[in-house]
């Protein structure tokens, strides 16, 4: 089986990867693996994305959280630094919300969906780590007797 990352088609600002990709309607997240679709998945966003979704649209992300706390392996990746978001140093982007209620939401989220959310620091960044973190579970699966090439 060939190793191929589903890419939500809804997802505006998809990433490019190392491997091939699928395009393909996902019920949760923005990217996946062919074959995984409903065990794992990847929801990124922007620091905009993320500080409006949390702050002003919570009762709607609430719901993509419960889709993706029941999956086996789910994490949101923020391309952004959350070091610099708490010294000021986005007050631009972030339009009067206030950098402790983003740390708060990232707390809560974790805490209340167990899904964990990882400020990986740039775009760049939260690209390899979305990809790593999609080849690591299926490792995972395969090492458990499961079946996927890496």
């Amino acid at each position: 089986m060939t190793f191929r990352i589903v890419v939500d088609t809804r997802e505006k600002e998809a990433f490019s990867f190392s491997c091939p990709v699928l395009p393909c309607k996902l019920e949760a997240g923005d990217y996946s693996v062919e074959g995984f679709e409903s065990r794992l998945a990847v929801e990124r966003k922007s620091l905009i994305d993320f500080s409006h979704t949390v702050i002003h649209d919570f009762t709607r992300f609430a719901a993509e959280l419960k889709k993706l706390s029941g999956m086996e392996a789910a994490c949101i990746v923020v391309e952004a630094d959350l070091d610099a978001v708490l010294r000021g140093r986005h007050v631009e982007t972030l339009r009067g919300v206030d950098p402790q209620s983003l740390l708060g939401a990232t707390v809560h989220i974790g805490m209340q969906y167990g899904v964990p959310v990882h400020w990986c620091g740039s775009r760049q960044a939260a690209r390899a780590f979305t990809e790593a973190f999609l080849r690591g579970f299926v490792r995972h699966i395969a090492q458990r007797g499961g079946v996927a090439h890496v």
